[in-house]
């Protein structure tokens, strides 16, 4: 292809695109600049560019830093491979894998944070820029963002930290798209202030910290159809200030802190997910939600079945709620609900644990969610010789030797007033005061 606004990094005439493209890129976006000056020629005047980043690895040692509308940066394949597993095995075994780095069109970001730095320091992409109109049509596609090692003191790969973040946008924008992009090992995956119709959609970002975040402010956007799995210190999903947000059709693998945090949003649908943790907190509605609907998601909880991360959870206690819900006005509808953990590993010891808990707030519709808790014998788990994978899909498949667990399936916090509990636990199972709140029991057999 031949046009002066497409560019192949590995044919631009400055700079080493396998020793930095952050260089090349960003001389890219000044020749973007230098030659698009007319903001109206003919009703145009910046149709913007598109840069290709062929497959094969190409280190970033300088950020990219994004101030034009109208860009594209895009892959051949988002080239996402577990870091976890290669650093949890032993690796006088590596020798005999048929790969074991990431691939496609892979990016290494070589930035090293300070102490002291600004959060945005070791992003391998910072998109910032003031003034009206606000930055538009940014897009990046179709390429892997890899952050190479996690650090610490001790087990340091298992750490989840490390400094870096793939895609951070600090300015107000409208209209941008995350598509195809595959992320790992990354303190953040994405983050992104002041969101306006954005798109976040078939993106595989797992293995970092933290994977998506909205911040600051916004609306009318989405996140859809991902394959998504943060760490234990961290969200898969994070929204603040936030209006008209669709959440669907996303896998949430497990380990995240929370598969779903909002805080302050509004008038947003979390739908159609499919969501597994491993600690409480899954889904949290707090810093006063409103008129959230949130319905016909699959949760899946269990205890992490893979030895060499049980060490870890994210702190909170099995009373916390696997959906934490405190605000006004928010319905919980027809949801599928799903906790198996053996009777050893509630915490604390001899606890019921609380499936969902509402904290505060009013005019929350809870209804026709099924909840089904179950425990397993000890000796119907995997052995610690078995694989990631042969692990977790060992407990995902195991239901013939479970038994049922006594929960709550339902707890309404003295805070909480005029809420609506509906078919979503019988009458031993759901704490609420009945006088100050409305209440239906789910029908139970007689014998």
């Amino acid at each position: 292809m031949s046009d002066e606004n497409y560019y192949d990094v590995t044919a631009w005439h400055i700079g080493n695109a396998y020793q930095d493209i952050g260089e090349v890129i960003n001389s890219i976006i000044a020749d973007i600049k230098s030659r698009q000056t007319q903001t109206d020629s003919n009703e145009g005047g910046k149709p913007g560019a598109v840069i290709y980043i062929p497959p094969g690895d190409y280190h970033l040692t300088t950020q990219v830093v994004i101030d034009i509308s109208y860009l594209k940066i895009m892959g051949s394949g988002h080239g996402f491979t577990s870091s976890s597993i290669r650093f949890n095995t032993p690796q006088n075994e590596w020798a005999n894998w048929h790969e074991v780095w990431p691939g496609g069109s892979r990016i290494l970001v070589e930035l090293t944070p300070q102490a002291g730095d600004e959060e945005h320091s070791a992003a391998a992409f910072y998109v910032k820029r003031e003034g009206n109109p606000r930055i538009s049509s940014v897009e990046f596609a179709d390429f892997c963002i890899d952050g190479l090692h996690f650090v610490g003191d001790s087990d340091a790969e298992n750490s989840y930290v490390n400094g870096k973040t793939g895609i951070y946008i600090a300015s107000a924008q409208d209209s941008f798209r995350i598509t195809g992009m595959g992320m790992v090992y990354l303190e953040h995956g994405v983050v992104i202030y002041s969101a306006d119709a954005l798109s976040v959609h078939n993106n595989f970002i797992a293995e970092c910290g933290n994977c998506i975040e909205l911040r600051g402010s916004g609306q009318a956007s989405k996140i859809t159809d991902n394959l998504i799995g943060a760490g234990y210190n961290g969200y898969s999903i994070y929204a603040e200030n936030f209006g008209g947000l669709l959440v669907a059709a996303n896998n949430v693998f497990p380990r995240g802190s929370s598969s779903v945090h909002f805080s302050g949003v509004v008038r947003s649908t979390v739908t159609s997910n499919r969501l597994h943790s491993f600690y409480p907190g899954m889904l949290v509605l707090g810093n006063n939600c409103a008129e959230n609907l949130v319905s016909a998601n699959h949760f899946f909880r269990e205890r992490e079945p893979w030895g060499p991360m049980q060490k870890y959870d994210n702190g909170l206690d099995d009373l916390y709620g696997l959906l934490y819900i405190s605000g006004n006005n928010n319905s919980i509808i027809a949801n599928h609900i799903s906790e198996t953990i053996e009777a050893q590993y509630i915490k604390p010891s001899g606890a019921k644990p609380v499936v969902i808990r509402l904290v505060s707030g009013s005019g929350n519709y809870l209804s026709d969610n099924h909840i089904v808790a179950t425990t397993e014998a000890a000796e119907a788990q995997a052995t610690a010789k078995q694989s990631c994978f042969d692990t977790q899909v060992h407990a995902l498949l195991t239901v013939d030797t479970l038994k049922p667990l006594n929960v709550t399936m339902v707890q309404v916090e003295k805070e909480a007033l005029h809420n609506t509990i509906l078919d979503s636990g019988s009458d031993a199972q759901v704490v609420v005061d009945k006088r100050v709140n409305a209440f239906r029991a789910t029908p139970t057999p007689s014998i």
